[in-house]
């Protein structure tokens, strides 16, 4: 057991990473995409949020059907669906004419996809309990290493060859995250025997373990609060005066400065929340991301701006690894691919909503006013868990005192 849990991180890192790097490469520049090649020059901002939450709103849907599916045949099966679905879907991109086949394709994305959230839950239903927190930050990691070098990449590939080009090299590098998973993951934890549940019932359950539901609930919020902003930042690149031919390198630039911060701090969260408790680190995490988004705010210059979503990275870092550490934590081995199915279907609701009300309202504000509210919506879920916190030390010392 020992050394299969390692292997399996190991293999599993390493197809996040291809399966990040793929996303990152291509999908970050949608709005660019819609602009230049698809020709959308009216409610720009509109279409650019729609093609990004479209996805997310098809993945919370069938999320609870593959993970029913995924807790009686295991997650590997999952992970070679994903893997081999999204290397075709990123080829069809390259081929669409117009904005409404591209949100078709993008349906299918959501209805396809599930890498990364198979290869978490892999990892927190085969890993040790001991270990289960270290190696969440460990895979937090994959993420982040491959949102590094999928935007350099992506800008340099979409500048000198466009970006069907670059779509079509997304579906090759996913397609060794498919290879990596046939051939190098052995999985354990599953049984075959096992009823497939029903999403009612899993729904219900969550919902009567109120520290799970609470984690599901702030997931949904934290998606939410990043994808409010991810689709909007390529186009605030140009608002500072970078021309459309240096746009996809400069706004690469942007989003791996988060990317690099994930990789230096996330560890090293894992560590600290496995000393102090993973709801506080998740707190710091909150009020570091929260305050970051404010002051992004008063940042206009690109160097400047790319400083600070640097830093930010550095304490957004905390999150993800946090909330999955406290999932795992809020579950009995038997229910936690369930779980982490349900933490899909929430992550994608948010995801969803982020970028259509981040284009709604860059369609009435200006962008950085976007960045405060974003920042504003992590400082009062932070205050919100600490609120939680106190009601219920309050409840333990009642409880004690009688």
């Amino acid at each position: 057991m020992e050394l299969l849990w390692k292997r399996n991180l190991f293999v599993l890192w390493t197809g996040v990473f291809f399966c990040s790097m793929a996303f990152s490469m291509s999908v970050p520049f949608l709005s660019l995409f819609i602009s230049n090649d698809l020709h959308v020059e009216s409610h720009l901002t509109l279409w650019s949020g729609l093609s990004f939450g479209i996805t997310f709103l098809a993945s919370a849907l069938i999320a609870p059907f593959w993970g029913s599916l995924a807790d009686k045949y295991g997650r590997k099966p999952m992970l070679l669906r994903s893997g081999f679905a999204l290397c075709a879907i990123y080829i069809l991109t390259s081929f669409v004419q117009n904005p409404y086949e591209l949100i078709a394709v993008r349906i299918l994305s959501g209805l396809l996809a599930g890498y990364v959230p198979a290869a978490i839950a892999l990892v927190g239903t085969n890993t040790p309990e001991n270990k289960v927190g270290y190696a969440l930050g460990i895979m937090a990691t994959a993420s982040a290493s491959g949102n590094i070098i999928g935007p350099m990449v992506g800008g340099i590939m979409s500048g000198y060859f466009g970006y069907r080009t670059t779509f079509m090299l997304s579906g090759a590098v996913v397609l060794i995250s498919a290879f990596i998973a046939l051939f190098g993951i052995k999985e354990e934890k599953f049984d075959r025997n096992r009823v497939r549940s029903h999403v009612i019932d899993d729904l219900k359950q969550a919902s009567r373990n109120r520290p799970l539901f609470n984690q599901l609930i702030t997931v949904m919020v934290i998606s939410a609060s990043i994808m409010l902003i991810e689709p909007l930042l390529s186009l605030y690149v140009l608002d500072m005066g970078v021309s459309h031919e240096d746009a996809s390198l400069s706004s690469g630039i942007i989003f791996s400065a988060v990317g690099i911060a994930t990789v230096l701090a996330a560890p090293q969260w894992g560590k600290i929340g496995a000393k102090i408790g993973f709801r506080k680190t998740l707190m710091i995490g909150l009020l570091g991301g929260g305050i970051g988004n404010v002051l992004q705010f008063f940042f206009h210059n690109l160097i400047a701006f790319g400083v600070l979503r640097f830093v930010y990275g550095l304490f957004f870092a905390a999150v993800y690894p946090s909330l999955n550490a406290l999932i795992v934590r809020a579950t009995t081995p038997d229910f936690r691919g369930r779980a982490f199915s349900l933490n899909q279907s929430f992550t994608q609701l948010g995801t969803l909503t982020g970028p259509i009300v981040g284009g709604g309202l860059a369609g009435f504000v200006s962008i950085p006013v976007v960045f405060i509210l974003n920042g504003i919506l992590l400082l009062i879920t932070a205050g919100t868990i600490r609120l939680q916190d106190l009601r219920n030390n309050r409840s333990k010392s009642t409880t004690v005192g009688h």
